[in-house]
Parts: structure tokens; C-alpha cells; sequence
């Protein structure tokens, strides 16, 4: 059973974002038309009208009972928002581009840009998702200790994170907090997956390696709820770290299911992949992790990184986790195509210097909902 629960809060997402201009239109009150006063009394009317006036100069500016209110006219614009990374061919980052170095294309055609920026200091949404499956016993305390480094490296006052853990489910251990003792604590109290009875550890078999039909690592379906229940409901910069094998058993949902989820949320996945191949082929057994683990990370604009079970190559990828999520740009622009129809929309940025890109692939045309 899935127990990953969303925070209780609506916020705009914006795949396309919708934004607001409102134009207050004023209307002046009328002028008043006085009856026609007789002789005897006109004098003191109007020498009544003059102290009522010295008295209280603001009254004659108040609109009356049945005057109609302001009227406010929104236009929504739709805006598309794109993060990346560029690099040289050797996998170096390239700072200090401006918008003249870039085009962009949609479904093949070149889109105007309506906005660029370096977003180094942008606020950051972040979800660590840590396998807690019996594949991942050897490597687990490592990866508690470089994540909780990894997350006081990254976050700032103006940064959130949560924490999820997935075995035979998959459940929200920590929500958003800037609080990084809190995360901290959170990854601690993560634990393999003991399971009950006489079936032993979950995703465990005679060795180090899960059994093809042991329903322990949901990991499409964490992804999902990561994505879905958590990130879709934020704004700006979103990202999803997995420490894993890569290796699902028993999701409900499948791979093309977490990735759609994923883009829907503007999410980039980044999968530390803790895995050891050998141990799968000895036993033999297949073992297709970070082909799917590819899959997603390229179609959302992230990567994979193999750590193996080595604490200093664990280390060394979120610290490129950390420089690339604070070396990004970020182009905006409004679609050629503007109909909404749910679509996916293909999306590609070009370096005019043949940079390498590192952006997600596309997005869904769809209405958003506005706060």
C-alpha cells in the first residue's frame, strides 16, 4: 500500500504558467443636480452648501450608496519555462551565456524568448528518495551519511526538501522542511525492510540481490508519488535525487507512468545508481536498472551517475548534483501553438557555440489551475 501523502496546500504549476495583470478600472461619482431653491431661501442654502463644504472637503469625492464597483480585467498569458545546464565536450559547466547564445524549438519550430536568466540563487525544491530494499543493505548507511553532507552543502534559508523512503511501499518519511537536522534525522531513521513471517528480507534472495519475484522495490511508483503528490504542487526549480539500484519489483505503476508524472511536475530526476551488476549476473538473473534509470533521467533532465558501493564516487556525484543545480539557466517563452489539448510537446535547446544541453525533453500542453 502506497502511504505517501501530499501537503495540504494549492499552489500554481507551471509547466505553463499562468500570470495575472489586473487594470483596476475607476469611475468618477457623478455630479449632483440640486432642485431649483426660491428666493427667500436660496442665499442660505448656499451659505450652508459653502460650511458643509470648508467642514468636510473629502465628501463631495465619495462615490454614492449605488455606484457600481471597480471592474478588473486578468489576461492570462501562457509561458513556458525551461532549466538547463550547458557543457563543454568535456562535461565541463559553462557560465556567463546570454540569451543571444541560445535558440530554442518547440515540436521543431523556433520560439520566441520572452525571458533568460542565470538562476543560480533561485529557490530550490528538492525530494530524496532513498531504496530501502534488501538490495541496498550494504550501501545504506553510506548513503545516509553523503546525503545528509550533500543536503547542508545545497540548501539554503530559501530552499525545501522532503525525504522518502520505498522498499514493499513507498512512504513520505519527512515533509518540506528547510530544516536540515530535521532531513538529517529523517534519513536516519530509515531501515531495510526487515519484512514478517518466513519470507525473510524483501527483494532479497540467497545473496546480496533481489529475487525476480520478490514484490520489494516500488521504485516507479515512489517516483510517481514524488512527483504527483509533492513536486507538481510547487513552483521554480524542482528536482528528485534517487539513491538506488534502479531495479523495480512490484510497482503498481510503470516506468513510462513515473516519467510522465515527472514532466508533468517539471521535475529533473538525477539517480545515484548503487548497484552491483555482478552479483545479479552470478546469481543468474538480469538486471535492467539503469537502462530504465536512463530512460527517466533523460527525459526530465537529469542523469545517472554510478556510485557503485564507493563512498568517495557517492560524494563526488552530489557534489556535480550541487553544481549543476546552481549553474543552470532558465528560458521562458510563449508557445506558437496555443492550444491546450494535453498534448506532449517536444522541446529543444540549441547552443549557437554547439555546447552540449542538458534539459528535459518535453512538456504537456495543459490549463493550469490559478491560486
Amino acid at each position: 500500500m502506497l502511504k505517501a501523502t501530499a501537503r495540504q496546500s494549492l499552489r500554481v504549476r507551471p509547466v505553463t504558467a499562468l500570470l495575472a495583470c489586473t487594470l483596476a478600472l475607476w469611475t468618477v461619482a457623478p455630479e449632483t443636480v440640486a432642485p431649483a431653491a426660491t428666493a427667500q431661501d436660496s442665499s442660505a442654502q448656499k451659505s450652508d452648501a459653502q460650511k458643509s463644504s470648508a467642514q468636510k472637503p473629502d465628501d463631495a469625492q465619495k462615490p454614492g450608496d449605488d455606484q457600481k464597483p471597480a471592474e478588473t480585467l486578468k489576461v492570462n498569458v501562457n509561458i513556458v519555462s525551461v532549466f538547463f545546464n550547458t557543457k563543454d565536450k568535456h562535461g565541463a559547466l559553462i557560465p556567463n551565456l546570454t540569451k543571444e547564445d541560445f535558440e530554442i524549438l518547440e515540436d521543431g519550430k523556433a520560439q520566441t524568448i520572452k525571458f533568460f536568466a542565470a538562476e543560480s540563487n533561485l529557490p530550490l525544491t528538492l525530494g530524496i528518495l532513498i531504496d530501502s530494499s534488501g538490495s541496498q543493505m550494504r550501501v545504506l548507511d553510506m548513503e545516509k551519511q553523503v546525503g545528509g553532507a550533500f543536503l547542508r552543502q545545497i540548501l539554503t534559508d530559501k530552499d525545501e526538501a522532503f525525504v522518502m523512503d520505498f522498499n514493499i511501499d513507498a512512504e513520505l518519511v519527512q515533509d518540506y522542511t528547510r530544516d536540515v537536522h530535521r532531513l538529517q534525522a529523517a534519513l536516519n531513521k530509515v531501515k531495510i525492510n526487515v519484512g514478517g513471517g518466513t519470507g525473510g528480507v524483501p527483494g532479497i534472495g540467497q545473496g546480496p540481490v533481489p529475487i525476480n519475484n520478490a514484490p520489494g522495490t516500488v521504485l516507479y511508483d515512489a517516483v510517481y508519488l514524488s512527483a504527483h503528490d509533492m513536486l507538481a504542487k510547487e513552483v521554480g526549480r524542482k528536482a528528485m535525487v534517487l539513491l538506488t539500484d534502479g531495479q523495480d519489483e512490484g510497482s503498481r505503476l510503470k516506468i513510462k507512468d513515473a516519467i510522465e508524472a515527472a514532466q508533468k511536475a517539471d521535475a529533473i530526476v538525477y539517480v545515484l545508481l548503487c548497484a552491483d551488476r555482478g552479483g545479479y549476473f552470478s546469481q543468474g538473473m538480469s538486471y535492467s536498472g539503469e537502462s530504465e534509470m536512463r530512460k527517466l533521467t533523460e527525459q526530465t533532465g537529469g542523469r545517472v551517475i554510478n556510485v557503485g558501493n564507493k563512498f568517495d564516487k557517492l560524494k563526488d556525484a552530489f557534489d556535480q548534483i550541487a553544481a549543476e543545480l546552481r549553474s543552470q539557466y532558465n528560458i521562458g517563452y510563449t508557445p506558437a501553438n496555443t492550444s491546450l489539448d494535453g498534448g506532449f510537446r517536444k522541446l529543444q535547446v540549441k547552443s549557437k557555440q554547439d555546447y552540449k544541453i542538458q534539459c528535459r525533453a518535453g512538456y504537456y500542453a495543459t490549463a493550469r489551475d490559478q491560486e
